[in-house]
């Protein structure tokens, strides 16, 4: 699979170029894997982070570019390190070695192939843990269907459904179009949500949504649609963390927290429409102290 970056097609920006030479694409991802951090995260859902902590790997680079984006010294500003396929098994091997009560790889669309060697060497070796895809979700069904097999759990973002704001806040053109279609693959893959004995989370889906200042009208929209879609078959996680970091400054109508006033709005609309699976935060959340702090621990 590795080959697929001879002419690397992982997204819709299908740049096409042979990242095995060196070529960078508009995600400016190279031939070797680049991760920031490995840590025991506590601050996702309960059904993730447990008592212990998820097994986070966040990896550089993106192929949005969020004008909000708190990870940004890492998706655009070229923190990190550079790994081997076989450092990275180890790593998965490492985190369940802690204790993790999940592998959950951040942002690892443009590893795809990079990662499933990896994850095949780690299984060899013993690693047992769910393996969990955190992901922006402007990503290709085809480049989804190679990890089949390989994903417990999918922990989509759905940012946007005008295709608007997806243009002037993240430059991707296409979004919801894009991403609602990876959404019903990762569905197709792995069905509805299972948790173990414990509460964690085994298998299914867990769409994510930030609300951002002014958009309510949007995330209504994205609510009708995961509604409609699949009922409550997933469990979706609201959120209301939005913190004007990056360049938020350039957009006077998202450089402020979001009104809780419109959080709440949003909530009593999923009830009205009928959700019951949802992840709700508490106020507090817009704060740059939950940003974590990418000084390659683990790498």
């Amino acid at each position: 699979m590795i080959d697929t970056l001879k002419s690397c097609n992982l997204c819709p920006r299908n740049c096409r170029i042979n990242r095995l030479k060196g070529h960078i694409g508009f995600c400016n991802a190279g031939k070797n894997v680049k991760i920031a951090k490995v840590s025991l995260h506590k601050w996702e859902e309960p059904c993730i982070s447990g008592s212990i902590g998820s097994g986070t790997v966040f990896f550089c680079h993106c192929n949005l570019k969020c004008v909000f984006c708190q990870n940004h010294s890492i998706s655009s500003e070229n923190i990190g390190k550079e790994v081997s396929i076989e450092r990275l098994s180890d790593i998965f091997l490492e985190q369940q070695e802690r204790g993790a009560h999940n592998i959950n790889l951040v942002t690892p669309t443009h590893y795809i192939p990079q990662i499933v060697q990896a994850l095949d060497i780690a299984k060899s070796k013993g690693l047992t843990l769910p393996i969990l895809f955190n992901t922006n979700s402007y990503q290709t069904t085809e480049a989804l269907k190679a990890l089949e097999g390989y994903i417990d759990v999918y922990l989509p973002d759905l940012k946007y459904f005008s295709n608007k704001y997806a243009i002037k806040y993240s430059n991707a053109p296409g979004y919801f179009n894009c991403a609602s279609r990876a959404i019903k693959e990762m569905y197709r893959q792995v069905g509805s949500v299972t948790f173990n004995s414990s509460g964690l989370i085994t298998k299914g889906l867990i769409i994510r949504h930030l609300m951002i200042p002014g958009l309510l009208f949007d995330s209504k929209k994205i609510m009708d649609y995961i509604y409609n879609t699949f009922g409550n078959s997933v469990y979706i996680s609201i959120m209301n963390q939005y913190t004007p970091v990056y360049h938020a400054y350039k957009f006077p109508e998202i450089n402020r927290a979001l009104n809780p006033k419109h959080y709440d709005s949003l909530i009593n609309y999923c009830i009205s429409l009928g959700i019951k699976n949802a992840f709700i935060q508490e106020n507090g959340t817009c704060s740059e102290d939950f940003v974590p702090d990418f000084d390659l621990q683990g790498v």
